[in-house]
């Protein structure tokens, strides 16, 4: 019995030392994960955050591109030069690049919005550009669109990153009530 009274103490630090390890190493990997999960949440953020913001912009030049062909309303027209639509080329370029990342990062429905916000914006192109026939009702519906599939993109990407599913915006009319037809004397001289 001797041996016995003496081997449970030793038997104890063993099973504690087992018992310290074991929750430890649990810890680790349970921070280990928390960190990767963190890291991978930032990063996909600041690929949504990017590639709408790209989106934004190219749309906004299309908007300006329409313009001045007189198919919207709208201040600023631009006028599409051959430098223009070479950095509208590289602009897209660059939103093609950052939509890479999102197929790394992005979940299938959120990856599936960006696809939709994609053709909804080279429809705006080929209408501003005048590589399809338009005219302001075109355009308009376009647009309205646009906006539809950049706001379920947003939505999706709230969800993908666990974000509070509050809503980013009401359903806005477009066009907006004050906006009235243009009145057709009054088109930039360049439609």
């Amino acid at each position: 019995m001797s041996s016995i009274s003496e081997a449970l103490p030793l038997v104890g630090v063993v099973v504690g030392a087992a018992t310290s390890y074991l929750v430890s190493s649990a810890n680790e990997r349970t921070r280990w994960r928390r960190q990767q999960s963190v890291r991978w949440d930032e990063r996909r953020l600041n690929a949504y955050a990017e590639y709408g913001h790209a989106v934004k912009a190219l749309a906004h030049r299309y908007l300006r591109i329409a313009v001045f062909r007189g198919i919207a309303t709208g201040s600023a027209p631009l006028e599409p030069t051959g430098e223009l639509l070479d950095e509208l080329g590289e602009a897209e370029s660059h939103r093609s690049a950052l939509s890479e990342g999102l197929w790394l990062l992005g979940d299938a429905a959120t990856n599936a919005a960006t696809v939709r916000v994609n053709h909804s914006l080279w429809h705006l192109e080929w209408l501003a550009r005048g590589l399809i026939p338009a005219d302001a009702g075109a355009w308009d519906t376009a647009f309205a669109e646009y906006r539809t599939a950049r706001q379920e993109y947003l939505e999706l990407a709230r969800a993908s990153l666990d974000l509070p599913s509050g809503e980013t915006r009401s359903d806005v009319a477009w066009p907006p009530p004050w906006r009235t037809p243009p009145d057709p004397a009054r088109r930039h001289p360049g439609a």
